[in-house]
C-alpha cells in the first residue's frame, strides 16, 4: 500500500511539473482566483485546483496589414506599418484584456487610419516621423492598463492611387523647373552687377578702356584667319577734332 501512495504521488507530481523558460512568466490560478506569478524554472501546477497561463516577455515586432485611410484633404492611401511591443505585467495581459496581442493589433490599426485622417497627403509624406510617433503614444496610452509597453511605431510604406501618383510627379517636374528659373535669373542678375561694376571701374581710370580694346583687339589678331575691323574710339575722334580747330 504505501509503494502504491508513493506511485500515485510521483505520478501526481510528473503531471503537474511545468516549465517556465526564462523569457517567460506564470501566472498561476487556484480555483479561479489569480494567486501568483511563477518565475522560470520548474514549477508544479496541481491538476483540477490549480492552471497557468504562459506568458511570453520577449520583445515582438508585428507588421500592421494594409489599411485603406483616408487624409485630411480627402486623398484615399493605402498604409502599412510595423509596431515593436512587449508585454511588461503578466498579470494584466492575462487579466485584463482577452488576447492581447489581437488587441493590441486590432487599436494600432484603428489608431492608425485616424492619426491619418487628421494629417494632410503632404504632411503624411514629409512627417513620417511625426506621424509614427503620434501613433506610438496613443498606442501606448491605451495599452497600459493591459501591461504591455510599446517600444515603437513605424509607417512602412503608403500606397497612392495611380493618379495621384501622376499629379505628385507633375508638380515635382514643375517645382524644379521653377527652382531652376529662379536660379538661372539670379545668375543673370549677378552677371549684370559684375558687368556693371566692371564698366564703372573701366570708365573710372583714364585710358582703361583704351587698354581693353586693344587686348581685345590682340586676342581676336592671334587667329590669321580672323578680320578685324578697328574702330577709332570717340576720345580719340574727339580729340582731333579739337585739335582742329584750336589751329
Amino acid at each position: 500500500m504505501f509503494y502504491f501512495l508513493l506511485l500515485v504521488v510521483a505520478v501526481v507530481c510528473l503531471v503537474s511539473l511545468r516549465q517556465i523558460n526564462q523569457f517567460e512568466r506564470g501566472v498561476k490560478f487556484t480555483m479561479g482566483r489569480y494567486t501568483s506569478m511563477i518565475n522560470p524554472g520548474w514549477r508544479l501546477v496541481l491538476p483540477v485546483f490549480q492552471s497557468m497561463t504562459k506568458v511570453d516577455l520577449r520583445l515582438k515586432a508585428v507588421e500592421v496589414p494594409p489599411q485603406d485611410a483616408i487624409t485630411k484633404d480627402n486623398v484615399s492611401a493605402k498604409i502599412t506599418a510595423v509596431i515593436y511591443y512587449k508585454i511588461i505585467d503578466a498579470q494584466k495581459s492575462v487579466i485584463e484584456v482577452e488576447h492581447v496581442h489581437w488587441a493590441v493589433l486590432q487599436l494600432a490599426q484603428t489608431t492608425m487610419r485616424n492619426v491619418v485622417g487628421e494629417v494632410t497627403l503632404d504632411e503624411l509624406l514629409s512627417q513620417r516621423q511625426q506621424i509614427s510617433s503620434r501613433i506610438e503614444q496613443l498606442v501606448e496610452a491605451a495599452t497600459g492598463g493591459w501591461g504591455v509597453e510599446v517600444t515603437a511605431v513605424e509607417l512602412k510604406d503608403i500606397n497612392l492611387p495611380p493618379d495621384m501618383v501622376r499629379t505628385i510627379a507633375k508638380q515635382a517636374e514643375a517645382e524644379r523647373e521653377r527652382r531652376a528659373v529662379i536660379i538661372n535669373s539670379e545668375g543673370e542678375v549677378a552677371a549684370a552687377e559684375n558687368l556693371a561694376r566692371a564698366a564703372a571701374t573701366l570708365s573710372a581710370a583714364p585710358g582703361a578702356l583704351h587698354l581693353r580694346t586693344l587686348n581685345s583687339i590682340n586676342d581676336i589678331s592671334s587667329d590669321a584667319s580672323n578680320t578685324v575691323v578697328f574702330a577709332v574710339p570717340l576720345e580719340v575722334l574727339k580729340a582731333i577734332d579739337g585739335f582742329k580747330k584750336g589751329g
